[in-house]
């Protein structure tokens, strides 16, 4: 089974956001990747939106059963409940329902901060590479 630990940030309420993966697929083969997830309203937003791309990056992998570990409790009782409450993460959940009707196996567990280091120092350097290309845009 592929492990999988995801990451939102943002870097304010509205801020650029993105979004880090890390894979373990168990063969030794490790998968660092950063992305950016542009201006979004929430750090809850970037992790919906994290989640969607995930989830899209191990369907185009092939992947067909996945363990994927978050550290946002909104996202994985999202996934659990198959619902939210705020409207603007409907859509981040539907796509990511429809995507996990791709695997034969689909978990999702909820972990803590600490755990998740790898995930979120990738998300973190997207954000960092946006406000870096941002101001370089700014210099020219």
């Amino acid at each position: 089974m592929i492990e999988v630990s995801f990451d939102g940030a943002a870097s304010g309420n509205p801020g650029l956001a993105g979004g880090g993966l890390y894979i373990n697929e168990g063969n030794g083969k490790e998968i660092r990747h950063s992305f950016a997830l542009g201006t979004l309203s929430s750090n809850h937003e970037a992790e919906f939106a994290a989640l969607v791309a995930a989830l899209q990056f191990c369907v185009d992998q092939g992947y067909r059963a996945v363990s994927f570990r978050t550290d946002s409790q909104l996202v994985n009782h999202g996934l659990e409940k198959q619902h939210v409450k705020n409207v603007l993460y409907s859509p981040y959940l539907r796509q990511a329902m429809e995507l996990i009707e791709h695997f034969d196996l689909f978990f999702c567990k909820w972990i803590p901060d600490k755990q998740n280091k790898n995930a979120d120092s990738l998300a973190r350097l997207a954000i960092q590479k946006q406000l870096h290309a941002k101001q370089k845009k700014e210099d020219v």
